[in-house]
């Protein structure tokens, strides 16, 4: 699928095509005279996926190959490990005409048919690949959160304007129904007002907390170590960074909240229309060195080090939006949970993950990716009967058809539920909360369009990304 539009003074490759086709007698059919539910070869995008072989990748992969077509597939892993899991799931088989690159940078300078780009790398690594596909015109969908700090979510989101290309990001959630609903209800006045919200999630299911490790083994053969830490810092090998444990480390995840704040405090972050937060407070963000001999439980607590705590609490306030108030919003990690509200009924367990709002005319819920939206307590769910029309628009197929939405867009040259304009802002709010755990119970006030802390100047370090020699986002 081509990325140009029609002009009087440029021959699109589309109309090429066609008058080539049309001289070597051959037809080019349009989908509108094909009819509803085929796609012309034409309006096929030719997707490459960068970092499919772990986490969410794969999950991308195969979800994209339902209607278009993957024409690379690029990952810096090629161990053994890596490969028996890809014969498990049966990659090689199923993709066999896709090429495959180690290095995303010479897969950009040796395929030109490239229309769009997944990347599902570990955080630190996707603003880099994101900007450079975006350079290149590529359309982008990039996995949650967006970036690993605040000043890369922001130079995605200009890019993205920059170079008028389609994204997404990996929050699938923004997809869901229940978003809508939820959306649909606050409007009508189903809760009121809304000054209070608290969002939670049993993460990290990973260890978090620990010093980083002493050991050095070898690097697995087939691995690339030095292209995988990317713009990183350069450390030793080990296996407690890949393929999983990359989330509990500052120089390559985003922790907990990083993890899964995307998800869960999307229903708020869009329902209540919050923008930019004035202040953050991590109240509850400490780490515990390993116990000594003899001892049991945890060991010395430390204020920090370059793994993000077990559990942590963060508070963000946001100021008034128009017409609506001010809203505190109250996030809790680590199996950590709010207060259970006393309207709840005894019988009703917490999600592990999930939101309250708390508002002065009732209580709205909601689960991890805004699904299973209700009211509280269920006797005012029963009473809610005159419900508002369901008038925002819906995405085909819910979270699932995520991916699909963005494909769509492509092909429609409109515009993705979860593009970099509104996930760009909404990744920078997520990691402010990262910035707080790194000055616990001290509260930073931010100022947003300037993307600075106005009174701890030491925290805007953590603000900005540093990347190691040879790696740029220009």
């Amino acid at each position: 699928m081509s990325n140009e539009k029609e002009s009087p003074t440029r021959v699109s490759r589309r109309t090429f095509m066609g008058t080539a086709a049309a001289a070597a007698g051959i037809t080019i059919v349009p989908r509108h005279v094909l009819g509803a539910g085929f796609q012309a070869p034409s309006d096929t995008v030719n997707v490459a996926v960068v970092g499919y072989k772990h986490g969410m990748g794969t999950s991308n992969l195969m979800n994209v190959a339902r209607s278009d077509n993957i024409v690379a597939l690029c990952d810096c892993d090629e161990s053994e490990a890596a490969k028996t899991a890809m014969i498990r799931r049966e990659i090689p088989t199923k993709f066999p005409k896709a090429a495959m690159y180690k290095d995303f940078r010479q897969m950009f300078d040796k395929q030109k048919d490239i229309d769009a780009v997944v990347v599902a790398t570990p955080d630190h690594n996707h603003a880099i690949i994101a900007n450079t596909a975006m350079q290149l015109g590529k359309h982008v969908y990039c996995q949650k959160p967006l970036t690993r700090t605040i000043s890369e979510a922001r130079a995605l989101a200009e890019a993205a304007k920059k170079y008028k290309v389609v994204t997404q990001m990996g929050n699938q959630g923004h997809s869901e129904e229940g978003l809508r609903v939820m959306q649909e209800w606050f409007e009508a006045g189903a809760i009121g007002q809304v000054r209070e919200v608290h969002c939670w999630t049993n993460r990290p299911i990973w260890p978090q907390g620990m010093p980083r490790p002493a050991e050095t083994p070898a690097v697995p053969e087939g691995f690339d170590w030095d292209l995988w830490i990317g713009p990183a810092p350069m450390r030793p090998f080990h296996p407690t960074y890949h393929p999983f444990g990359w989330r509990a480390w500052q120089d390559f995840g985003a922790g907990a909240m990083g993890d899964m704040a995307c998800h869960v405090m999307d229903a708020s972050y869009t329902v209540l229309k919050l923008g930019a937060p004035t202040s953050v407070e991590a109240t509850l963000a400490y780490n515990f060195l390993p116990p000594g001999p003899g001892e049991r439980g945890f060991g010395k607590r430390v204020e920090y080090n370059d793994s993000y705590p077990p559990s942590s609490v963060i508070h963000l306030t946001f100021p008034e939006r128009g017409n609506l108030p001010p809203v505190k919003l109250h996030w809790y990690d680590g199996g950590l949970l709010p207060e259970r509200p006393a309207d709840l009924e005894p019988e009703r367990k917490l999600p592990e993950s999930g939101t309250i709002f708390i508002g002065d005319k009732g209580k709205m819920w909601c689960e991890t990716y805004s699904e299973s939206p209700r009211l509280i307590p269920e006797t005012f769910m029963q009473s809610y009967t005159e419900r508002p029309a369901k008038t925002l628009p819906r995405v085909p197929g819910g979270r699932d058809g995520h991916e699909k939405n963005w494909l769509d867009a492509i092909r429609s040259h409109g515009k993705a539920v979860s593009d970099f304009e509104y996930a760009g802002p909404f990744t920078e709010t997520v990691l402010l909360g990262n910035v707080a755990l790194r000055f616990p119970s001290q509260r930073l006030l931010w100022d947003g369009p300037n993307m600075k802390v106005t009174n701890v100047p030491e925290a805007n370090q953590y603000v900005v990304h540093s990347y190691r020699q040879g790696w740029s986002l220009t």
